[in-house]
């Protein structure tokens, strides 16, 4: 029969509909997604490694011969033994196969095969326990070449995988449309489409494999590209009115504070989308206490001028009344009504809230989701600013954007992201960093000690407890975890409780409690109720408490530095010094980082260059698509050229629905499948 990339693959032989549903499992449907189904890892079994010259813990290739009769043995517990000695002229090696039967049967006296497995060592001799072997004539079926190692789900193995992706090649191979156009392949050094896949699945050698790699990386991130300049350009057919110039010394000249350089760059930035017709998306990015707030506060006093309103919504209650307790203080004297909206407040203001907003005596309003339900509307809301630092997804900001008419939309940030990465994770908005801290934000002493310093440091928890100040001590799990030696806050709560924090009232606070039940916990630690709280990274963000000048963290090994150093920003927001204390049996010089520097830009460079994308990606609800074999420990070479080719391509004014890009714009659509038809 005839196939393409949308084929099924329950057309290949042997693959009914069970294997369908597990393909299913990984994402793979048609021949399309099985040949993009791209291994995890390699195994290189091209060389052959004398006997002698085998290393323990290590796996490795060996030609030699069975120099005995393979014995088969029934052991205890239907347990089955087949053994056999290998010689080559280096040595001797015993291999031992468990439950195979059958392997006797392959395997002669005499005959010559080549055996890979990871080899132990048994006192002065080399062993291999169920190793892949072929015949010496066989060499390069399952030996003698790089071998991929796929994803795996249950009822599947890398011998059915394989074959399969050997299936689509064949029958699709030749039809393997070269998305990349000629001009960028040939600047950039690229291989052909056809070259690429494969040898990323059946590659004739180590550098094969990586040229086909460095194209298959370079066109994920090239069409991603693409379809993040389609998603901007997508805005600019959306028209709004455009706002007037205004005056902002009388707001600058009203703060009890100078802006930083960057916040003031923040504001030109958002106030240029303002003053156009298109709607703007802004991401404002900056570190923990770079001033991102008085950002919105000039955003919102901006639209006040103009007539319009702002929304600003926040997770939690107690930070939405937080955030309202501020802002009102500097806007209101200013001409700016600002309004509270939460899940608690009272019918009757709230009735009067809905009423101000709709009629637009209500300037700026702050609140939770309550600000999406069904009864908030708006009189002409201009600006909506949520905070991606508190995980609101997508369909909760389009639901408040959508009661303004094409509304500009600003993402408030705390994580200080690599522009890089920025350019990737939030490739659909435009981008302000402020990496600037205002000045007199003062430095969190951080110390990286053993389990024998634990006394000591609880010791200090207890001196600034005594003081009148608060303590956060943060553990990676909320239940004990009997394959771990880690700290739990059910556990460690009791703990502390009755032993070193016993004067004083210790609370808890996970991701399991009820939002009511967070909101109660939290209040009773901002008034000092609750001295000392025990939590999960639930805290990461919240509310503010200047009188918490402690945090103390068990088992940081378990977290990512950028996800610690937002952890520690929960310290050090009041006039008092402020200290992080890393308690850890682990001997990784990572969490150095944290102690030499306060710098959240330079610590996730770090961290991306340890780790990868993956502190970032991990909490961000874009709906952007996840990348296959991408990786920006090692990719970012690519990243920069691919940018750099997909803009040259929209400089050029390319029309993408010319049949010359037909292909480009076929995986462009497949990648962004699951955002919807950014081309319409």
């Amino acid at each position: 029969m005839a196939v393409d990339f949308d084929t099924s693959v329950r057309f290949i032989p042997g693959i009914g509909p069970a294997r369908a549903e597990r393909f299913e499992k990984l994402g793979v449907n048609n021949f399309f997604d099985l040949i993009n189904l791209f291994p995890r890892a390699y195994e290189d079994r091209t060389a052959i490694v004398p006997i002698a010259d085998l290393s323990e813990g290590h796996s490795a290739c060996v030609r030699a011969m069975v120099s005995n009769r393979v014995s088969h043995n029934r052991i205890r517990n239907g347990l089955e033994l087949t053994k056999l000695r290998a010689v080559d002229e280096t040595g001797l090696l015993h291999i031992t196969f468990f439950n195979n039967r059958f392997v006797a049967d392959k395997l002669s006296e005499g005959k010559t095969y080549i055996f890979y497995g990871v080899v132990k060592a048994n006192g002065a001799q080399y062993e291999m326990t169920n190793p892949i072997f072929e015949a010496e004539e066989d060499f390069g079926s399952f030996t003698g070449r790089i071998v991929p190692i796929y994803p795996m789900t249950e009822g599947l193995t890398q011998k059915i995988v394989s074959k399969c992706i050997r299936t689509a090649l064949d029958g699709c191979g030749d039809a393997v449309p070269d998305s990349i156009p000629e001009h960028i392949r040939v600047k950039y050094d690229l291989a052909p489409a056809k070259f690429a896949y494969e040898n990323i699945h059946f590659p004739k050698d180590a550098e094969s494999l990586s040229v086909a790699r460095h194209r298959l990386v370079f066109e994920e991130l090239f069409i991603l590209s693409i379809g993040l300049h389609e998603l901007k350009a997508s805005r600019a057919t959306v028209s709004t009115i455009p706002a007037n110039p205004v005056d902002m010394e009388v707001f600058t000249s009203a703060l009890p504070f100078s802006l930083t350089g960057a916040q003031q760059r923040a504001i030109h930035d958002s106030i240029g989308d303002f003053l156009s017709n298109r709607p703007a998306s802004r991401l404002i990015c900056g570190d923990v206490g770079s001033g991102k707030t008085m950002v919105a506060a000039a955003c919102a006093y901006f639209w006040k001028q103009n007539g319009g309103q702002t929304a600003l919504m926040v997770p939690t209650e107690i930070l939405a009344e937080q955030h309202f307790a501020g802002l009102n203080c500097l806007l209101s004297p200013l001409g700016v009504n600002v309004a509270l909206l939460t899940g608690s407040t009272p019918a009757a203001i709230k009735r009067q809230v809905y009423a101000d907003l709709a009629d637009g005596a209500i300037d700026l309003v702050i609140g939770t989701h309550a600000l999406i339900s069904e009864g908030v509307n708006f009189s002409d809301l201009r600006l909506v600013i949520t905070d991606e630092q508190h995980r609101f997804g997508v369909s909760q900001r389009s639901a408040l954007a959508a009661k303004g008419n094409f509304p500009h939309t600003l993402v408030m940030s705390a994580t200080p992201i690599p522009r890089t990465l920025a350019l990737i994770m939030y490739g659909d908005l435009d981008i302000s960093v402020i990496d600037e801290l205002p000045p007199g934000r003062q430095k969190i002493d951080t110390y990286v000690v053993g389990e024998d310093k634990r006394e000591r440091a609880y010791n200090f928890a207890v001196k600034h407890m005594s003081d009148g100040h608060r303590v956060f001590v943060i553990c990676p799990l909320v239940e004990e975890n009997d394959s771990y030696d880690l700290k739990s806050v059910e556990n460690f709560t009791v703990e502390l409780q009755k032993g070193a924090f016993s004067g004083f009232q210790v609370g808890l606070m996970h991701g399991r409690l009820n939002p009511a039940e967070k909101e109660k916990v939290m209040r009773a630690f901002a008034e000092g109720q609750i001295q000392a709280l025990v939590s999960t990274t639930v805290v990461e963000v919240g509310v503010d408490v200047p009188e918490a000048t402690l945090m103390i963290v068990e088992n940081p090994e378990r977290f990512g530095l950028s996800q610690l150093h937002q952890l520690r920003g929960r310290v050090g927001r009041g006039k008092d010094k402020a200290f992080c204390i890393l308690i850890t049996n682990s001997k990784t010089e990572r969490l150095q980082v944290l102690a030499s520097t306060n710098d959240g830009f330079k610590i996730s460079e770090e961290d991306l260059r340890l780790r990868g994308p993956g502190d970032f990606f991990g909490s961000r609800q874009h709906g952007l698509p996840s990348f296959k074999l991408a990786d920006f420990a090692s990719d970012i070479r690519s990243l920069t050229e691919a940018q750099e080719a997909a803009a040259s391509l929209f400089n050029d004014g390319v029309d993408f629905n010319s049949d010359q890009y037909a292909g480009l714009r076929d995986r462009v659509m497949r990648l962004f499948s699951s955002a919807g038809n950014i081309f319409n």
